[in-house]
């Protein structure tokens, strides 16, 4: 399981994340949305029952936190706290620029006014990814915010789910699950508004129905795919630990990817030994069990190879096992979320730090940011020009309209110009 020192052109078939199920799901997808489209939530009932074997009466879920403990509820305040606190701090006000005399720029941020947020039911409700995406959402400004997850067999949506909904600000929320809840935030329906922008985790129905939608004009957070993490194991991180956070989202599915590198053979045996011992006290070792046979432990020869190694795979999520991290900082370039030191488990960041946890996947990390403030906004660019700005950049944009052939763009300016030039 071990691979010891692989050549810098074998690293290419090494960041290769599992092989999905590539089944073209097109056509499927299509009918779904058309039908939403057609039959509204009609269609809705019935894929509810087709789908997930539940018949439903309305798709408007009942709110239901009597059945989660007061234990949770505190925790998941807790958090709501810390999320809410680093993201309003990527809130920033205006900065205008004067560029030339006489004229100024500004940047201001606007919301998008309604966002849907979709979050998996399935063998592990997550509700932490309400808190994650609706807080963002409200201390952005959206005013509308409609909230998608699957039911239980009852018909009625996860107790946690509902009460982080409600912490979180959130009064839409429906019972809907899979492709079908994508469709109808998408689309619209009788109960379900149509939305500008949808967030949120999901099945390969659920991805590609995202897809779908962009093609259709809604916008979504990112691609998405299954959770990874990458460990960078020192000479002093500890193999327990090490251990349990391969192992916190080995635990995700069997087609999530853990990665563990080191410059020390000896450290990652012991890892490998740690979590085998760890594996037979998890409820869902049998996940895990296949996550680990598809993840990959590297003994590489220098700290460029970590960095670069890291770099190449873009991981979802990082860890740098080591107390000296700082030194690795200015050197990653390529990762979702960074958790630093040997007390920083992935947990924090999926739960309660603060950070967002809804991240790139699959190596597009390279070119996506996870969710953040910015992700729930436009940025909408301001110019104000006064007299002796037009004046001293107009002739600057003339010669550049005439150099293009816009004739039009030049004479917008020259007729200002001239009308100046008299009254001087």
């Amino acid at each position: 399981m071990i691979i010891d020192r692989p050549k810098r052109n074998e690293w290419s078939q090494l960041v290769k994340r599992p092989e999905l199920d590539q089944r073209d799901l097109t056509e499927v997808i299509s009918d779904i949305f058309d039908a939403v489209k057609d039959k509204g939530d009609i269609a809705l009932k019935k894929f509810t029952l087709k789908f997930d074997g539940v018949e439903i009466e309305n798709v408007k879920a009942e709110e239901s936190t009597e059945d989660i403990s007061e234990q949770l509820k505190d925790a998941i305040d807790v958090a709501s706290a810390n999320i809410h606190k680093f993201h309003e701090s990527q809130a920033l006000p205006p900065n205008m620029v004067e560029t030339s005399p006489g004229v100024v720029c500004w940047q201001e941020s606007r919301a998008i006014e309604k966002v849907g947020l979709y979050i998996p039911g399935g063998t592990a409700p997550l509700f932490s990814t309400v808190l994650m995406l609706a807080i963002p959402a409200k201390i952005a400004g959206c005013r509308e915010i409609v909230l998608c997850t699957p039911p239980d067999p009852q018909g009625k949506i996860h107790p946690a789910i509902s009460y982080a909904a409600k912490v979180s600000g959130i009064t839409e929320v429906f019972a809907l699950g899979g492709s079908q809840a994508i469709a109808a935030m998408a689309v619209g329906t009788e109960s379900i508004p149509k939305v500008q922008k949808i967030f949120g985790p999901g099945n390969q129905y659920v991805t590609a129905a995202k897809k779908h939608a962009q093609s259709l004009g809604t916008a979504i957070d990112m691609p998405a795919g299954p959770s990874e993490l990458l460990v960078i194991a020192s000479e002093n991180s500890i193999p327990k630990y090490v251990a349990s956070d391969l192992l916190s989202q080995a635990e995700h599915g069997a087609d999530s990817q853990v990665i563990c590198l080191s410059l020390s053979k000896a450290k990652l045996e012991q890892i490998l030994a740690e979590v085998e011992k760890q594996l037979q006290y998890l409820p869902r070792s049998s996940f895990a069990r296949q996550a680990i046979q598809n993840s990959k432990f590297l003994v590489l020869n220098s700290f460029d190879e970590l960095v670069d190694f890291t770099n190449l795979y873009a991981p979802e999520h990082l860890i740098i096992a080591d107390e000296d991290f700082d030194k690795y900082i200015s050197y990653i370039e390529s990762a979702g979320s960074v958790f630093l030191g040997n007390y920083c488990p992935e947990s924090a960041g999926d739960y309660a730090s603060g950070t967002n946890h809804t991240l790139p996947t699959a190596g597009f990390a390279r070119n996506y940011s996870g969710v953040n403030l910015d992700a729930f906004v436009k940025k909408i660019t301001f110019q104000k020009i006064n007299k002796s700005g037009i004046l001293h950049l107009g002739p600057t944009i003339e010669i550049m309209a005439e150099a293009e052939g816009l004739e039009g763009h030049k004479n917008a300016v020259t007729i200002r110009l001239n009308d100046l030039k008299r009254d001087l």
